[in-house]
């Protein structure tokens, strides 16, 4: 499992270029994996909304562009730098709809929130660098409200054809190029390690039932490459 100090300190070093690589790396397709993430949200019609690993809050700023202006939205993340990033774009942003994201700091596994706080929680490309991947999703299961829903955006598996050709984009590819935009190669060498790293869809789904989920399922994007989990508590 990750150590929280390293990624800590992984994600404040390339706080700065970490939406411009994020868009060059997956060649803009990230756009379309949020919008996919928020369009199952706007179904489940929630009042409050957790957004952890929310970094430089882009799925809490695209989830307040689309959900009622009365559902609250908070982003939290254990990265300062990140959080900056977010408020800095919150601020430069102009648009009156993200300015009801609410940001703070926080541990995913020991929020500090109280039980049954939240009807939704999202965590886009969040959940892989937790130290303890069990304890972060009982945190998330505690401060849902029964009947509460949790969205994982995270990557995943590819389909078997396609695997041949991600593992050489990532082993051979994105360190470099992540490297040269962020200055910072080590971290996309993290980055390729905990996603080969990282479970199937089916051994996640498990992972969060036994969590204490009522239901798990998971949807497949891009070739298996990123998957949308979605459970309820």
């Amino acid at each position: 499992m990750p150590d929280p100090a390293a990624v800590n300190s992984m994600f404040a070093r390339i706080a700065r270029r970490y939406d411009l690589a994020n868009r060059l790396l997956s060649f803009g397709i990230d756009r379309r994996w949020r919008k996919r993430l928020v369009t199952s949200v706007q179904q489940a019609k929630p009042l409050a909304v957790l957004d952890l690993a929310t970094g430089s809050g882009d799925v809490a700023f695209a989830l307040a562009r689309e959900l009622p202006p009365e559902t609250s939205i908070l982003g939290m993340d254990f990265c300062q730098p990140m959080l900056q990033e977010a408020e800095a774009k919150k601020k430069a942003s102009g648009d009156t709809r993200c300015e009801r994201v609410q940001f703070q700091p926080g541990d995913g596994m020991a929020l500090p929130l109280a039980d049954d706080s939240f009807d939704a929680i999202t965590i886009a490309f969040g959940l892989r660098n937790m130290a303890n991947r069990g304890k972060s999703l009982r945190e998330m299961h505690r401060v849902l409200r029964p009947g509460g829903h949790l969205w994982v955006l995270e990557f995943s598996q590819p389909h078997p054809c396609f695997r041949p050709f991600y593992l050489f984009y990532l082993r051979r590819v994105l360190p470099t190029l992540a490297g040269a935009i962020t200055g910072d190669r080590a971290a996309y060498v993290y980055l390729n390690q905990s996603i080969e790293a990282f479970p199937t869809r089916e051994t996640l789904s498990r992972e969060i039932i036994s969590a204490g989920f009522a239901t798990a399922r998971a949807e497949a994007l891009t070739l298996g490459i990123v998957a949308l989990h979605t459970a309820t508590r």
